[in-house]
């Protein structure tokens, strides 16, 4: 597992450096203040009901060139999820943290590259408890955003759990996601 999350984390990384190169440009310090260089956004979701389900993903991010089309950046995971179907209720939380990079090659779509280690509950019919463990994910898509005016916007996107883990909450199926980013 440590081998997954140091060849994800040396892709993310190369990628990063290889489309950060500027060959136009020789200048190495960037005129612009570091509050035009920071974006910040992510998720929240919240469901209530014979469900329950509250899940909370801030995001920080960074552009890394000057036209704003290759950003990274790192965020953090939290979730929990309460079932009154069942007798008991199933409740489980996980939580976790995230490395990404993003690259605009037009300005309303991007593609996008993460590392997502999820530290989540899974029950054990062996052992009949509950154990938990960090399972990774490495999600390849692309997203759409658009600006809702001044330095803020709303982004969809879809990604792809390329490890397929046997643990992964994902599955073989897309991820939907959405939310609101402020300079990004």
């Amino acid at each position: 597992m440590l081998r997954n999350v140091l060849l994800a984390s040396a892709l993310l990384t190369m990628s990063s450096v290889s489309l950060a190169q500027d060959s136009t440009n020789t200048s190495r310090k960037d005129p612009r203040p570091l509050k035009d260089r920071i974006w910040f956004g992510g998720g929240v979701g919240l469901n209530f009901g014979t469900a329950t389900a509250i899940q909370l993903d801030p995001l920080v991010g960074y552009f890394v060139d000057r036209q704003n089309k290759l950003s990274v950046g790192a965020g953090l995971s939290y979730w929990y999820i309460r079932d009154n179907r069942w007798t008991p209720p199933i409740e489980q939380t996980g939580y976790g943290y995230r490395v990404f990079t993003r690259y605009r090659p037009l300005e309303q779509f991007y593609a996008h590259a993460e590392f997502y280690h999820l530290n989540r509950e899974l029950y054990s019919y062996v052992d009949r408890e509950t154990i938990r463990l960090w399972v990774p994910h490495l999600l390849l898509g692309a997203g759409y955003v658009q600006p809702l005016g001044g330095r803020s916007s709303i982004y969809f996107q879809v990604l792809f759990d390329v490890l397929q883990d046997p643990n992964s909450v994902y599955g073989t199926q897309p991820i939907l996601s959405g939310g609101i980013g402020v300079g990004f």
